[in-house]
C-alpha cells in the first residue's frame, strides 16, 4: 500500500505494479564513509521539519495538523521546496525548524496543480544563528543504482537519513486515495531500502554523494520497504521562474501550466500492439526514440466538458505532439505549458486507425480553485480539476468539500456536488451565493445534489438555514499568494435578510397560555375494530407522541457530548394555544444548545422545538413548542395524563407504548420486575452527563435498547416515560470501549413537579421567553452528593447498629438498603462536610431508604422558606453515628448558556459532570476546555479537552470573564503561555500562537429576552475582511 508520507496510511489504494529487482552497475564513483559525512555535513542544516496547520478543509486535503520536511532550494530568496500535499491547496499556517531548533514563520507561494511539489517562502534574515547553505537540484543525477540518502523528518524524529538504492526511473505514479490527492502524467522513481519512509518524512531530499538533490521524497509502501520519489526536472523549471520574477512572492499566473484534462500512461510497446498499433508506426517511434525506450503514451481517462472530451478516448496511444514523436511525459508536459491557450496537434492511433486533432490546451491554474464560500461550518467551491479527473464529473461544478453543519444536518454528504438549491438551478458558486442571499434566518429549503457514489440519481436533501448564531455570517475567502494568507471578505450584501439580527416573538400575558385547546383526538377514534389488550393505551397515548430530531451544532458541542446527532420519543405533557411542552430524555435531549425538529404522531408536520428545561440530576428535559405552527393539526395534538400515584409495584402489568420509524404507534404488553432499581454509570475518559441518584423501573420485556416512549396503564394514563440512558463501557479490548445505550423506565412523579412550576410560572427562577410569553422557569434544590445504595446485611458487617437497622427496615420494608456516599460533587457545600463511604441513615430524624426521600427533603425546605438551605443528617461514619449539617445547593434547568471559542477550542465554566469527579484545580478553578477544531492553534498546539486553563501569560482565568478580558489583550501572530491542569491534576505548560486571522475570537451566550443564541466577536483581525 502507498502512503502519502506525512498523512500515514491512506485507503482506496489502487492495484500497485510490480517491478523487477535491478542489480546495480558497477561504477567508479563508489561513495565512501567519509563521502556521505561531507555531503550530510553539507545537506543537514539546510533540512526543516514543516509544521503545517491547515485551517480548513479544502479541495482534496481535510483540515489538521500535520509534520513534514522541505530543504532550502534559494537561501537569498527564502525559498523551501517541499511536497505539494505538505504545501496544501486550502488555507495554511506553517513554521519551519531548522537543526539547531530556530523557528521561522513560512508561508505558501507555489503548489503546483498536479505534481507532488510546492514552495514556502520565508524571510532569510529570521535565520540568524544558523550557517547553512541551499541545496542544488540535478534531476539529471537519478539514475538506476544510484546510492542515496533520504534526510529528513521520519516518523516525527527532528531528524532522520535513510539508505537506499534507486531501483526504478519509470515508475507508474502512485495513487493514494480514490477520493483525494494524486499525481498524474509523470513517472517516479522507485527505491529500495533497508526501511521504507514514513509519516513526516515527505518533502525529503534525495540525494547524492556530492550532496545534490536527485529527486523529492513523496509516499511509500506501508507494505514494503519502498518509497517513491518525484523526479525533479519540472521542480527546477518552476524555480527558474520563481527566481527570475523578482524578490516578492509572484502569483499563480507566473508559473505556467497547461492541460488537455486527460490522463495519460506509459505502457509497453507490447501492450502498444494489442491496443492497435500498426507495426510501421511502431517502427517510426524506435527509430525517433533513444535506444532505452519501451513503450509509448496512453490515454487513460478524459474529463468530462474538458479539452480533450469527445475527441480522446482511453486506449489512444498518442504519436505526435505538434509534430514530434513523443513518448515521454516531461516533453508532453514541456510542450503542453508552453502552449497555454494555444491550439497543439496530435496524432494518435485509435484501434489501429491514425487520427489528427487539433486541441486547445487549457491554463491548468484556471481549473484549480483558488476560492471557497464558507457557510454554517460547511466549505463550498468549484470542483478541481484533482476531484474532477478522481469523479468524472465538470471541473468547475459546485462541490461540497466539508459538510459542516449546515449540510451535515441535511444528510449532504462530503464530495457531493450541488445541482439545485431552494428550486433554482446551481451551476456555479456564484449561483449558490445569489439563492442564499435571499433566504432569511431558520427558512427550510430544498436541495439536489449527486455524488460520485452514485453519480446517476440525484438526491434531495431539506436545508435548514440556521435560526440562531451558531457561525459567522457567510463569507468568500480567496486565495492571495503575496501573503500567504486567504483573505476573507462577507459572501452577501448588507441587505440580505440572511444578515438581519434574530427578531423576538410578542411578549404575551401570562393568563392566555391557560387557555386549553378542544381535544377532536378523543370524539374520533378509530373506525377499525382492535381487540388487542394494549389497543385502547395506544390509542389514547398516539396524539401525545412526537419524535424528536436533535442536532448540535459542531461548533457548539458543550458539556462534554460525545454525538452531534440523536434521535427518540417523547410525550407531550401540557399543550395548550400559547405553549406546548414534550417530557424526553436527556440521552435525546443532551444540551440545550442544539436545534431540535418535532414530528407528530398525531399529524404529519415537522416544527422546530426549543429545549427549556434541563433537569440537573435526573433524566429527563423539557422541550417546548408553539402549537400556532401545527395548524390544524392543533387540535388533533393532545396532552398525555400523567399518573405520577401510586408507584408502580413488582408485577405490575403496564403497556410500553411509542413510535417507530415510520411514526407508526407500536405497544406490548410487560410487567414490572423491579420498580426501584438503582443506577450505577461510571464516568467516561471525557466527563458527560450521567443520570446518578435515581431508580427506574425494568420490566421483563421491551423492544430493544433504542426504543422510547411511555410506560401506561389500561386507560392510557401515563406511570413513567421509557427513557434512553448512556452508560461508558470498557471491555478487555480497548476498540471495544464506548457508549453503551440501554432503557429503562423514569418514573412520571419528578416530571410532574416540573411541569406543575412551569406551567403555573409562580418559581423565582430565570426567567426566560417561551413562545413570546416570558416565564419564570424552576429552581431545583438538590443534594450535591452521589449516592449508592447498600444492603443492609453489608452495612451489619461495617458496624451500623441492630437500632439503625431496624429503624430502615421499618422506613422500607422492600428495600432494605442504605445509601452511602460515592463522592461530593467539587466545589459544592456538602464537599467538605460529607465524606466517601459515610452511611446516610436519616434527615431531620426521619429515616432514609432511597433517593427520593433525599428529594422530599430538599423541597420541604423550600416550602418552609428556609433560606439557608441545611439539612441536618444522620450519618454513620467510622463505627459511630453523628449528626452533620449539610447544605444544599440551587441549580436551574438552563443548562450551560455561554461558551468562548478561542484558538479553536471552546471553552466554558465547569459542567456538573466534571465537578462529580470530585476534583477543581483551586478555589476560582479556571476555565474548561470541551472540544478543540481541526486545523486551530488549539489542535496545532495541542490544548486539548479534558483540562482548565488556570492562567493565561500569567495572569489568573478563574471564570469566563476573566478569560475574555485576559485573551483579549492578546494580538495576532503572539505567542500565549498557558497553565493548565488535566482531570487527574497534572499540571502543564505549553505555548500557543494566535492566530485571530483565520480562528478569531467569539462568545456564544444564550439570551433569555429573545430566546436566541447569540454570538459576539471579542477579537478579530480587521484586515482579515477585506
Amino acid at each position: 500500500m502507498s502512503s502519502l508520507g506525512s498523512e500515514g496510511v491512506l485507503a482506496g489504494m489502487t492495484d500497485d505494479n510490480l517491478c523487477m529487482e535491478i542489480d546495480p552497475p558497477l561504477t567508479d564513483d563508489y561513495a565512501t564513509t567519509e563521502d556521505w559525512r561531507w555531503a550530510l555535513g553539507k545537506v543537514v542544516p539546510s533540512v526543516v521539519v514543516l509544521r503545517t496547520t491547515i485551517c480548513r478543509t479544502f479541495d482534496t486535503e481535510a483540515a489538521g495538523a500535520s509534520q513534514a520536511t522541505g530543504f532550502v532550494v534559494d537561501k537569498h530568496r527564502g525559498i523551501i521546496l517541499t511536497n505539494r500535499h505538505v504545501v496544501k491547496p486550502g488555507p495554511l499556517m506553517a513554521e519551519a525548524m531548522f537543526v539547531n531548533r530556530e523557528e521561522i514563520p513560512v508561508y505558501p507561494v507555489y503548489r503546483d496543480p498536479v505534481h507532488d511539489f510546492g514552495f514556502f517562502r520565508y524571510e532569510p534574515s529570521a535565520v540568524q544563528f544558523l550557517d547553512y547553505d541551499e541545496i542544488p537540484l540535478a534531476p539529471e543525477a537519478a539514475r538506476v543504482g544510484l546510492e542515496i540518502r533520504v534526510v529528513g523528518n521520519d516518523s516525527g524524529e527532528k531528524v532522520s537519513i535513510l539508505a537506499g538504492t534507486l531501483a526504478r526511473l519509470d515508475r507508474d505514479a502512485p495513487c493514494y486515495k480514490k477520493d483525494g490527492y494524486n499525481d498524474f502524467n509523470t513517472f517516479y522513481i522507485q527505491v529500495t531500502a533497508a526501511s521504507g519512509t514514513k509519516g513526516g518524512s515527505s518533502g525529503s531530499p534525495v540525494i547524492d554523494r556530492q550532496g545534490r538533490a536527485v529527486a523529492l521524497n513523496a509516499g511509500g509502501k506501508t507494505s514494503g520497504a519502498s518509497a517513491f520519489f518525484l523526479p525533479l526536472e519540472r521542480v527546477v523549471r518552476a524555480l527558474a521562474i520563481l527566481q527570475i520574477g523578482n524578490d516578492s512572492v509572484t502569483n499563480k499566473a507566473s508559473i505556467p501550466r497547461g492541460t488537455l484534462q486527460a490522463t495519460f500512461l506509459h505502457k509497453g510497446f507490447d501492450e502498444t500492439r494489442r491496443l492497435g498499433l500498426r507495426s510501421k508506426t511502431e517502427q517510426i517511434v524506435r527509430n525517433a526514440s533513444p535506444p532505452a525506450e519501451t513503450g509509448m503514451l496512453v490515454v487513460d481517462s478524459v474529463v468530462p466538458y474538458g479539452p480533450a472530451d469527445k475527441r480522446l478516448e482511453p486506449g489512444d496511444v498518442l504519436v505526435c505532439l505538434n509534430g514530434e514523436v513523443t513518448t515521454q511525459f516531461l516533453k508532453m508536459e514541456s510542450l503542453l505549458d508552453d502552449s497555454v491557450d494555444c491550439n497543439v496537434e496530435l496524432q494518435i492511433e485509435r484501434g489501429g486507425k491514425p487520427l489528427t486533432l487539433t486541441l486547445t490546451v487549457q491554463d491548468l491554474h484556471s481549473v484549480t480553485p483558488d476560492h471557497f464560500l464558507e457557510v454554517g461550518g460547511a466549505v463550498i467551491h468549484p470542483l478541481s480539476y484533482q476531484q474532477a479527473r478522481n469523479f468524472r464529473f465538470q471541473c468547475g461544478l459546485v462541490y461540497v468539500a466539508d459538510q459542516g453543519y449546515l449540510l451535515s444536518r441535511a444528510g449532504v454528504p462530503r464530495h457531493a456536488v450541488i445541482k439545485k438549491f431552494a428550486g433554482e438551478d446551481i451551476t456555479r458558486l456564484e449561483d449558490f451565493v445569489s439563492v442564499l442571499s435571499k433566504l432569511s434566518r431558520g427558512v427550510r429549503v430544498p436541495l439536489e445534489y449527486i455524488s460520485y457514489k452514485d453519480r446517476h440519481r440525484r438526491k434531495s436533501a431539506i436545508v435548514t438555514i440556521d435560526r440562531h448564531e451558531w457561525y459567522a455570517p457567510p463569507e468568500l475567502y480567496t486565495r492571495n499568494d503575496s501573503s500567504g494568507l486567504w483573505t476573507i471578505r462577507p459572501a452577501l450584501p448588507p441587505e440580505s435578510p440572511l444578515l438581519s439580527p434574530p427578531l423576538t416573538n410578542r411578549v404575551a400575558d401570562l393568563s392566555a397560555a391557560s387557555i386549553l385547546l378542544h381535544d377532536l383526538s378523543l370524539q374520533e377514534p378509530r373506525q377499525e375494530t382492535d381487540n388487542r389488550d394494549n389497543a385502547v393505551p395506544e390509542r389514547v397515548i398516539e396524539p401525545s407522541l412526537v419524535m424528536l430530531e436533535v442536532h448540535v451544532p459542531l461548533s457548539c458541542m458543550l458539556d462534554g457530548v460525545n454525538s452531534k446527532h440523536f434521535s427518540g420519543t417523547g410525550v407531550i405533557v401540557y399543550h395548550s394555544r400559547n405553549m406546548g411542552l414534550i417530557a424526553v430524555d436527556k440521552n435525546t435531549v443532551v444540551v440545550s444548545v442544539s436545534d431540535v425538529m418535532l414530528s407528530f404522531a398525531a399529524y404529519p408536520i415537522e416544527i422546530p422545538g426549543e429545549v427549556v428545561f434541563l433537569h440537573p440530576v435526573h433524566n429527563f428535559a423539557f422541550v417546548a413548542y408553539d402549537p400556532s405552527a401545527l395548524g390544524p393539526g392543533a387540535s388533533l395534538v393532545r396532552a398525555a395524563q400523567l399518573l405520577p400515584e401510586p408507584a408502580l409495584c413488582r408485577g405490575d402489568s403496564v403497556y410500553l407504548v411509542g413510535l417507530s420509524k415510520s411514526l407508526q404507534a407500536t405497544s406490548r404488553k410487560s410487567f414490572v420486575t423491579d420498580p426501584s432499581a438503582a443506577l450505577d454509570i461510571g464516568s467516561s475518559p471525557s466527563p458527560r452527563y450521567r443520570a446518578t441518584n435515581m431508580e427506574v423501573i425494568e420490566l421483563d420485556s421491551d423492544f430493544g435498547s433504542k426504543f422510547s416512549g411511555v410506560l401506561a396503564d389500561e386507560l392510557g394514563r401515563v406511570h413513567a416515560i421509557w427513557g434512553s440512558f448512556s452508560n461508558y463501557v470498557k471491555y478487555n479490548s480497548s476498540s471495544s470501549e464506548g457508549q453503551h445505550q440501554f432503557v429503562r423506565g423514569i418514573p412520571i412523579y419528578a416530571i410532574s413537579q416540573i411541569l406543575d412550576k412551569i406551567v403555573s410560572g409562580a418559581d423565582t427562577g430565570p426567567v426566560r421567553l417561551v413562545n413570546g410569553i416570558k416565564r419564570n422557569m424552576p429552581l431545583v434544590r438538590i443534594l450535591e452528593v452521589e449516592l449508592f445504595p447498600t444492603l443492609l446485611s453489608k452495612a451489619r458487617s461495617f458496624g451500623l447498629s441492630d437500632t439503625s437497622i431496624q429503624a430502615l427496615v421499618n422506613k422500607d420494608p422492600i428495600r432494605r438498603q442504605v445509601l452511602r456516599v460515592k463522592g461530593c460533587l467539587a466545589g459544592s457545600k456538602a464537599e467538605n462536610v460529607l465524606e466517601q463511604g459515610d452511611m446516610l441513615l436519616a434527615i431531620n430524624k426521619d429515616p432514609v431508604t432511597c433517593f427520593r426521600h433525599i428529594e422530599d427533603a430538599c423541597q420541604q425546605l423550600d416550602r418552609c422558606n428556609q433560606t439557608n438551605g441545611v439539612l441536618t443528617l444522620t450519618i454513620f461514619r467510622q463505627g459511630r453515628e453523628i449528626e452533620v449539617a449539610v447544605g444544599t445547593d440551587v441549580r436551574d434547568g438552563s443548562g450551560t448558556t455561554r461558551m468562548i471559542n478561542w484558538g479553536g477550542c471552546v471553552v466554558q465554566d465547569t459542567h456538573s459532570a466534571v465537578r462529580a469527579l470530585g476534583f477543581l484545580p483551586r478555589v476560582g478553578h479556571g476555565v474548561y476546555v470541551v472540544k478543540w477544531c481541526h486545523g486551530s492553534p488549539g489542535n496545532r498546539y495541542g490544548l486539548h479537552v479534558t483540562q482548565w486553563i488556570v492562567e493565561v501569560n500569567g495572569k489568573p482565568t478563574p471564570d469566563l470573564d476573566a478569560f475574555s478580558a485576559v485573551t483579549k489583550e492578546i494580538e495576532h501572530g503572539e505567542f500565549v503561555r498557558l497553565n493548565t491542569i488535566y482531570l487527574t491534576g497534572k499540571p502543564r505548560v505549553l505555548t500557543l500562537k494566535q492566530d485571530l486571522h483565520y480562528w478569531p475570537t467569539w462568545e456564544l451566550r444564550f439570551d433569555p429576552e429573545i430566546a436566541m443564541w447569540r454570538r459576539t466577536t471579542i477579537k478579530a483581525l480587521e484586515s482579515s475582511i477585506v
